[in-house]
């Protein structure tokens, strides 16, 4: 597998994957419309991804368009088109939750599970102005919904490494009033890679410092343990009304991060989301919604169980942070001449960011020195959308003001923010089998109060926290110009995208400086995502993806000559092969390849990383009416290989050489899963 992988990406070097955009085209000439442009949208993400509950491993097995940053056995950080951390706008049911870890270790999509989603839509660009801060592209996901009639579903899964799952959802009512309940708990011991090793095992063949390693007492420790909680309420008290009450509680305990001095000794966050809609008000409003929501997240990460805390954790160090967001959005949607669909909206957040050191004996001075002190991020705003048709074309736009204020508790410097973003993107109906469409827009999101104002616990009680926030930094701005042609045929359905970014102050970390690491940057990211699917019978079928990107920074940082951006994945290209052989039942391969790592940012600690393929084999049977069972294996010939790098925005364990340590990814993983639904 890996040569014939092989062979397909070297035939197609780095400029050759756009000219599979004529190809595809001359291939596809007359073809039926299925595939969205602007959205990527997935649904039944609770009945596919069965495997565990991180939401950014389901992502990246099912668009190529998107990786992940590899930190522990759940809890990993998504790339989206070469885009990570707050570049990429995440919302559930329109609500925001933060992390509250700076080092990325409760990325937003880790506090829900794949289990409690129905679909989510993936944007790509800058056409979102509904939403604070979509810079490069949005994650919009949507959980499950109650209704009128009473059904139940309880599911159980084991895998390898000790992994296990209970899960159970009850929903039910009746006109007036509905309402859905989710349990679920999980825990998986330490997976081990290709070669056998788990964290402990990696991290003494890659880090010669025994003090990071973990403790014989701590070695063989489960990786993590999750359990979560949602409930939801649908109210309509009188026609045309109707109110929505959720709350979703997620407690994740004991999580080991290897490549990290520190592990998380729990995550606990809590979602709060009600909305009230009003539809057909008259002429002027056909639906009047007010939606207002409040998360908040707490995050303590220790040495307690690696070899620095001493015996029985004395020396241990603990930086203990907490988040909370909070928002309320207005918006009122109507028709213009029955033509144009306008909304109308403002919108209004607030983000806090507090945390500080703890220390017990010989760390005992760090106590009280704030990592970041206790932020506001302000934000109001008012936007406008319009969704236009004429004919065969439809036109949409939108126009965004921000006016952001950022307020730190301590001494450092207040910043104040204010912008004007928006778009138009159009769609045009070439003919019954084709559309195009071509998006301009300008984007930005201001620094977070890490960029700005974090301070490391530092090694001396007496010399000052040293500062890795720079709190000059300015907002971030994209200018996108974005092509792409869909067709559909009789049984292919096909779609080929262009983007070409221009990134203005983009913010960028630089290793070299021992004070304000970060600093605006100006940069270019371009590329290409072709997906589709192939249908040969009514049984048999075949989705494919590819994507490549390239980054650049205009001028290399301060001090540096690397002019390549972090975190730009290579080229990726997803193959999955279904049979459909009964209702319900189906036999799906998929190929995952990746190219080499060959451009990256050296000067900011990435690193070459090796070409890899991966094969995963999934069987899925319906037993009976209300029982259905899933057997997989993934990672099938048991490849050694990692798939994020190693850029030193992120705090991460270093060899003798300086060289950052990669987490090498699971090795052959068996899965099997029972439903019962009632």
């Amino acid at each position: 597998m890996k040569y014939f992988y092989h062979r397909f990406i070297n035939n197609i070097p780095k400029a050759g994957l756009f000219a599979l955009l004529s190809y595809t085209q001359v291939f596809a000439a007359d073809l039926p419309l299925t595939i969205n442009i602007i959205v990527t949208e997935l649904n039944d993400i609770s009945g596919e991804e069965i495997k565990s509950a991180d939401l950014a491993e389901a992502l990246t097995n099912k668009l190529p368009s998107v990786s992940i940053i590899r930190r522990s056995g759940i809890a990993n950080d998504i790339i989206l088109r070469g885009q990570n951390r707050d570049n990429i706008n995440i919302t559930f049911d329109d609500a925001k939750i933060y992390g509250a870890c700076p080092n990325r270790m409760d990325p937003p999509t880790s506090h829900v599970l794949t289990n409690n989603i129905e679909s989510i839509n993936i944007i790509e660009g800058p056409y979102d102005v509904q939403n604070f801060g979509t810079l490069s592209g949005g994650v919009k996901i949507k959980t499950k919904k109650p209704e009128k009639e009473f059904k139940g579903e309880v599911s159980a899964n084991f895998g390898s490494w000790d992994y296990r799952k209970l899960a159970t959802t009850l929903s039910g009512g009746n006109e007036l009033f509905q309402a859905l309940v989710s349990i679920s708990k999980e825990s998986g011991g330490q997976y081990q890679d290709g070669n056998g090793d788990d964290f402990n095992e990696q991290l003494s063949k890659k880090i010669p410092s025994t003090m990071v390693y973990y403790k014989n007492d701590h070695k063989n420790m489960d990786a993590y343990d999750k359990s979560t909680f949602m409930g939801k309420v649908f109210i309509t008290p009188i026609n045309n009304h109707q109110a929505t009450i959720s709350y979703t509680a997620n407690r994740s305990d004991d999580i080991l991060y290897p490549s990290s001095k520190m592990d998380a000794l729990y995550d606990d966050s809590n979602m709060l989301n009600l909305d009230y809609a009003i539809t057909n008000l008259g002429s002027y409003s056909n639906n009047l919604e007010f939606h207002y929501y409040d998360s908040d997240v707490e995050h303590p990460m220790s040495t307690k169980y690696r070899n620095s805390s001493g015996l029985s954790a004395v020396n241990e160090r603990v930086s203990k942070l907490s988040a909370r967001t909070q928002g309320l959005k207005i918006k009122n949607t109507f028709e213009i001449n029955n033509r144009i669909d306008a909304t109308i909206g403002f919108d209004t957040s607030n983000r806090n960011w507090d945390g500080s050191y703890i220390g017990y004996g010989t760390s005992s001075w760090i106590t009280g020195r704030k990592s970041i002190d206790d932020v506001d991020t302000k934000n109001k705003a008012i936007f406008i959308e319009l969704n236009n048709t004429y004919d065969q074309l439809t036109v949409k736009s939108g126009l965004r003001y921000d006016d952001t204020s950022i307020t730190p508790s301590g001494t450092q410097t207040d910043n104040d923010y204010s912008s004007l973003n928006g778009f138009i993107n159009g769609i045009y109906h070439l003919s019954n089998t084709t559309n195009l469409f071509l998006g301009a827009g300008k984007s930005s999101r201001v620094p977070d109060a890490r960029e700005l104002y974090f301070k490391m616990a530092g090694m001396n009680p007496n010399m000052p926290a040293p500062e890795s926030g720079t709190p000059t930094l300015e907002e971030v701005k994209n200018y996108e110009l974005d092509f792409g042609i869909e067709n559909n045929y009789d049984n292919l359905t096909l779609k080929t995208k262009l983007f070409h970014s221009w990134l203005k102050d983009y913010i960028y970390f630089n290793a070299g400086k021992m004070k304000n690491s970060f600093e605006n940057i100006d940069a270019t990211l371009y590329g290409i995502n072709i997906s589709g699917l192939y249908t040969f019978t009514d049984e048999l079928s075949l989705d494919f993806g590819l994507s490549y990107q390239i980054g650049q920074k205009d001028d290399a940082l301060t001090g540096q000559t690397d002019k390549d951006l972090s975190n730009i994945s290579p080229a990726k290209m997803i193959l999955g092969l279904t049979y459909e052989y009964a209702s319900n039942s189906s036999i799906n391969a998929e190929a995952i390849g990746v190219d080499s790592w060959d451009n990256y940012d050296a000067d900011n600690g990435e690193q070459h990383i090796d070409n890899y393929a991966i094969l995963n084999l999934k069987l899925n049977h319906q037993l009976s009416k209300n029982i259905n069972l899933t057997v997989g294996v993934d990672n099938v010939f048991d490849e050694t290989y990692s798939i994020s790098n190693t850029y030193k925005d992120l705090i991460l364990l270093t060899d003798g050489s300086g060289d950052v340590m990669l987490v090498n990814e699971p090795g052959r993983y068996f899965y099997i899963n029972g439903v019962y639904k009632f």
